[in-house]
């Protein structure tokens, strides 16, 4: 068998780095707190601790555990920026509002850009060109675009 010569502590180290890999495909923060456990869980089991031969052990074991995922959710809690809220607007609450031409809009293409409060989203128009500048009006959203007409 190919895991013959692996310890428990190799096994233990590759699903805690298995779980970060996983963390960066799919971030959430979810993955990082038990990948870092198992990290440090498999790295004592490598260096010699015996955390699964004994009551002591399992309970020296739980308790570096714990105290790894409190340290894991500080430090990462302090990398996450402050009061900051993802900004999150649904395309239909866009409708009725105005805004600015950044890129050329026409009825063809997704190409134009149109600054709405702030934010730029991708438009296109109802009918013709609208040029840079322009102010539009949205009339409607169609997917993660937004459709214009010129006011």
């Amino acid at each position: 068998m190919v895991f013959e010569n692996l310890s428990y502590g190799w096994l233990i180290i590759l699903f805690g780095a298995l779980f970060f890999v996983l963390e960066v495909f799919s971030p959430g923060f979810f993955l990082l707190v038990p990948g870092t456990v198992l990290l440090i869980i498999g790295v004592l089991v490598v260096l010699g601790v015996d955390i699964f031969s004994s009551t002591y052990g399992i309970v020296f074991g739980i308790i570096i555990a714990l105290l790894a995922a409190v340290a894991t959710v500080f430090l990462y809690s302090r990398l996450t920026p402050g009061d900051e809220k993802p900004l999150t607007i649904s395309m239909d609450s866009l409708v009725g509002k105005t805004g600015v031409v950044l890129n050329v809009l026409d009825d063809e293409s997704l190409s134009g850009k149109v600054r709405i409060e702030g934010q730029i989203f991708s438009a296109k128009s109802l009918a013709g060109k609208i040029p840079e500048g322009s102010k539009v009006k949205v009339i409607a959203s169609q997917g993660v675009h937004i459709v214009v007409e010129e006011e």
